[in-house]
């Protein structure tokens, strides 16, 4: 298991070195994306909202399409209802983004309010354990800005999804270019020793 573990941490080290810098170029551009975002975050809460609904349209299409091709209407009667529910959705998404962005604001706000007191629970119950404060750290800050965006609703829909996105994303290819520039360093310190 260890050896196979191995091989495939090997090869994947590989294909990083290979394409390191196709992959700092990657990084560097999604990290420009999310200063981008965070500098118009209702622009990118609204791309997302739209993201979404087209998603949920592909989706909801896909579904009515296998219900039909399921030959028989009985079988497929819940697939097509779904899939219809998913396409209608999507369609109101794309035509209604700030009101789609509302409803992801809302639901954004209940997760990190739900996920900030589980995280806390968590991290007492870690108590004794070394670095059970990190836990309780991030269960605080989560429940905070659930708080902030519920309290802050509706204006925090026009800079929550958008600005957390910008920040998933600098964070995101920050990491991906630093993985592929090490890579590239290692593979150019084993190429001169």
């Amino acid at each position: 298991m260890a050896n196979e573990i191995e091989a495939v941490d090997a090869e994947m080290l590989g294909t990083i070195k290979r394409h390191a810098g196709v992959g700092m170029l990657v990084g560097i551009l999604v990290a420009i994306a999310g200063i981008l975002a965070l500098v118009a975050p209702l622009a990118a809460g609204l791309s997302v909202a739209i993201a979404v609904g087209v998603l949920l349209m592909v989706s909801g299409v896909s579904r009515v399409f296998l219900a039909f091709k399921m030959g028989s209407f009985g079988h497929g009667l819940l697939m097509f209802v779904i899939g219809l529910l998913s396409a209608l959705a999507g369609l109101y998404m794309v035509a209604r983004p700030g009101m789609a962005l509302a409803t992801i604001t809302i639901v954004l706000a209940a997760y990190f309010i739900v996920d900030g007191v589980f995280q806390i629970i968590w991290a007492l119950r870690l108590r004794p354990i070394q670095g059970w404060g990190w836990t309780l750290f991030s269960g605080v800050v989560a429940l905070a800005l659930g708080i902030m965006i519920w309290r802050q609703f509706p204006v925090s829909g026009v800079w929550a999804v958008g600005t957390l996105a910008g920040i998933q994303m600098i964070f995101g290819g920050s990491s991906i270019a630093s993985v592929c520039s090490a890579a590239k360093r290692a593979a150019a310190d084993t190429q001169a020793a």
